[in-house]
């Protein structure tokens, strides 16, 4: 039993507890996020149901979650003895930060000493994680007491914002479900919880002046079935809906408080706003009867600049104001059509009375005026960078979603800034490639690049990193209709953005991503405890293709270091231990074994070999960091993107750019013709561009420019695969060099409106 119990720690790095019988203590522990300085030392503490606690008036609150994890749990209640004589003491030190702590552990007793009763509540954290990973379920069998490792921490976070979003508007979670939520931030040390409560799907607050924002708006007639892309949308044909009473946030937010976590509500104004319009019409600029939205997407029918709707605005801000005591109301921003503004007398006037120049300078007006009237109540707002355009409210904080262009541009200005771009915190976004991944959005997001993310930019002026609060995981849950499916996609990645805002960037990623999945293997016991359903990146296999020289190779890795790879390619199958040479078309495939069982998903492709594998592929511009997981390589690795899913690595995205693609050999080839396809889903501002050119030149030094339309796709579907395919009948060519113009700006009345369009593209078959 002993050596079995520390086979477990020391190899899977388990944080367990293990019987009083023990005598040699763990050599490891797992603690998320990791702490800035932890020791480890000789010998251990007994940790047992006659333990005694004595801590600082303070700390009366976090002593006070520590004292109910235990009776859930293990069953036991402390007992308190004087300071001197305690088995667990909780000290003030003025001397730390915050929401700093130390943790020491001897042969004799444990000290916690923090400066605030948060410090002192991520202290227990600490110390929750080192007991045994059964102690969170509820009273299952009785507890025995437990050895602990004598060691040493000090602690303190890198960023003062360490946030989560959640989307409730699209689909509704019941107020114990969002309890559950908030006790996976506690688990973490995140201090903010982004609750996006309003939308065109669904109003979810409660607002006692207008009832109806309720009693109508929080329920749409059906909801749309599939993704937004597939053609014909069908809908589910049922009645959907929900809301909180303002009881029901104020027990929400008690409970927020008592895990040191500061809830910041989203109100969305002016876009995103037809549940309210549903509602009542006439905050609107046409007046007209609109249904609560049944799909997703962006809506025309935003809140209208007129005296009456934002009256109304403030009322509704009355009311929620006093239920949320942190400092920041949301307030959107984002996503605002202007197309029924160019059209309403009562906006037109108002630019014409107050002289603006333009409807992005008429939202700028509009988030202003509600800026003043937020701050006259002593709160700030914080918004989506859409807030920049036109000029930034006075005293607003920017959430950087669309990139980290618009938090640099806050944080120059001297704003402060929430990271929160879609290239990294999208937890919505698809976290593996596989296609039995359950159906998201789109784009792709792994829990490599969640885990290399760094809030405060290389290109940012140092006098400006300040500004950077910290960073966000934005869950929005248009595809996730039930709270499993919730959990699944933000574990692990929540725990990757924790550890980077708590401990810091990481600065050699590949080493600390690979301890980081050493650490996961046992904190995963943790979640599986306490019934959390999650992604498992143990066993995702990852395969890719690259050229050297005139031929191609392909390399399997796998998170296990010691997992087994059978790989099969045209009908040979072999155990994978180097780089696979490719010399013809065919199909790959590999599986992850464990002994002469398989785990995780199969790996399936299709090569086609062709001579741009050979050449020499260059951009003049890099990809959006959103999509740019396969690099230039993946316009020459013989491998397609998927056909419904452009963040798949082998697209390659590129936003509001014109693009230029050269390829050279060598030695001279002959080419009789490239192809080469567009993604299109107009839904997700995806455009295919309506032309392109190729330029070849010959080894004679001869040159020809020819241009040609993109053609028309014949699918059914609002996501499209154009296909670009010129005839180049030449000899002795050196290089081609393709021009791709960006679509441009999508036009009034669709998705997107106002904003570059995305161009992606796929491999360069080029024969």
């Amino acid at each position: 039993m002993k050596m079995r119990l520390l086979l477990l720690i020391i190899l899977s790095a388990l944080s367990i507890g293990c019987d009083r019988t023990m005598d040699s203590p763990p050599t490891e522990v797992i603690i998320f996020p990791q702490p800035q300085q932890l020791s480890i030392e000789k010998g251990s503490f007994l940790f047992g149901k006659d333990l005694t606690i004595h801590h600082a008036p303070r700390f009366e609150n976090a002593v006070k979650w520590f004292e109910e994890f235990l009776a859930e749990g293990p069953g036991w209640k402390l007992s308190t003895s004087k300071d001197t004589k305690a088995d667990l003491k909780i000290r003030v030190d003025t001397a730390l930060t915050d929401e700093g702590y130390r943790l020491r552990i001897t042969e004799d007793d444990i000290l916690v000493e923090a400066n605030t009763d948060a410090g002192a509540f991520y202290g227990l954290q600490t110390l929750r994680q080192l007991l045994p990973v059964d102690w969170e379920k509820q009273h299952t069998i009785p507890r025995e007491d437990v050895m602990l490792p004598t060691l040493f921490i000090e602690d303190t976070p890198t960023f003062s914002y360490r946030g989560m979003h959640l989307d409730v508007s699209r689909h509704f979670f019941p107020k114990e479900t969002i309890k559950e939520y908030l006790s996976y931030l506690a688990l973490l040390k995140m201090n903010t919880f982004h609750w996006h409560l309003t939308d065109d799907q669904g109003w979810r607050i409660e607002i006692k002046k207008y009832p109806k924002l309720t009693s109508h708006g929080a329920f749409r007639n059906e909801t749309l079935v599939g993704h937004y892309n597939d053609m014909p949308r069908t809908y589910d044909g049922t009645r959907y809906g929900g809301f909180y009473t303002q009881e029901d946030i104020k027990e929400i937010v008690a409970y927020a408080k008592s895990l040191k976590i500061t809830v910041i509500p989203e109100i969305e104004m002016p876009g995103h706003a037809q549940a309210a319009v549903s509602s009542y019409p006439e905050l609107g600029c046409t007046g007209n009867s609109v249904p609560v939205a049944t799909e997703w997407g962006i809506f025309e029918n935003v809140f209208c600049t007129k005296p009456q709707t934002i009256a109304f605005l403030k009322d509704v801000l009355l009311e929620v104001m006093p239920l949320f005591p942190g400092n920041y109301i949301h307030i959107g921003g984002d996503e605002a059509p202007k197309t029924h503004w160019k059209a309403c007398e009562d906006c037109q006037f108002r630019m014409l009375k107050d002289r603006i120049t333009s409807e992005e300078a008429l939202q700028s007006w509009f988030i202003t005026e509600i800026e003043e009237f937020v701050n006259q109540h002593g709160k700030q707002i914080i918004g989506w960078d859409e807030i920049l355009e036109g000029g930034l409210a006075p005293n607003a904080t920017v959430m950087s979603w669309r990139g980290i262009e618009g938090g640099m541009a806050a944080a120059e200005a001297n704003h402060k800034v929430v990271m929160t771009p879609t290239s990294h915190l999208y937890f919505d976004y698809y976290q593996d490639t596989h296609p039995e991944e359950p159906l998201a959005i789109g784009g792709y997001v792994p829990l490599k690049k969640v885990y290399g993310f760094s809030p405060i930019p290389e290109a940012l002026e140092p006098g400006a990193h300040e500004y950077i609060l910290g960073a966000q995981g934005n869950v929005w849950t248009e595809y996730m209709p039930t709270f499993e499916q919730v959990e699944y996609m933000i574990f692990p990645r929540m725990i990757a953005i924790s550890e980077v805002l708590w401990t810091g960037p990481r600065e050699n990623l590949a080493q600390d991503y690979s301890k980081f999945l050493e650490r996961w293997s046992g904190f995963q016991k943790r979640l599986d405890a306490k019934n959390v359903s999650y992604y498992d990146p143990l066993h995702q296999l990852e395969v890719g293709f690259q050229a050297k020289r005139d031929t191609l190779f392909a390399t399997v890795t796998t998170p296990l270091p010691n997992a087994t790879v059978r790989y099969e390619y045209n009908g040979s199958q072999q155990t994978y231990s180097k780089s696979v040479p490719i010399v013809t078309s065919g199909t790959f495939k590999a599986q992850m074994m464990e002994g002469n069982e398989t785990v995780g998903h199969p790996y399936t492709t299709e090569i086609k070999i062709h001579r741009g594998i050979a050449a020499d592929i260059s951009l003049d511009r890099p990809p959006h960091p959103a999509y740019n997981a396969g690099g230039v390589n993946a316009l020459h690795n013989g491998v397609l993107g998927s056909n419904d899913r452009f963040g798949d690595g082998e697209w390659l995205g590129f936003w509001g750019d014109d693009l230029s693609i050269s390829a050279e050999w060598e030695t001279p080839v002959s080419i009789s013709t490239l192809e080469t396809r567009f993604f299109e889903a107009i839904g997700q501002w995806v455009y295919a561009p309506k032309e392109a050119s190729i330029t070849w030149e010959t080894a004679e030094g001869t040159t020809e420019t020819v241009t040609l339309p993109i053609l028309a796709s014949n699918e059914a579907s609002a996501q499209k695969h154009l296909k670009w395919k010129p005839t180049i009948p030449k000899q002795n060519i050196t290089k081609i060099t393709l021009h791709i113009p960006s679509f441009g700006i999508i036009p009034e009345g669709t998705q997107g409106a106002g904003n570059p369009a995305w161009t992606f593209i796929d491999e360069l078959v080029i024969e």
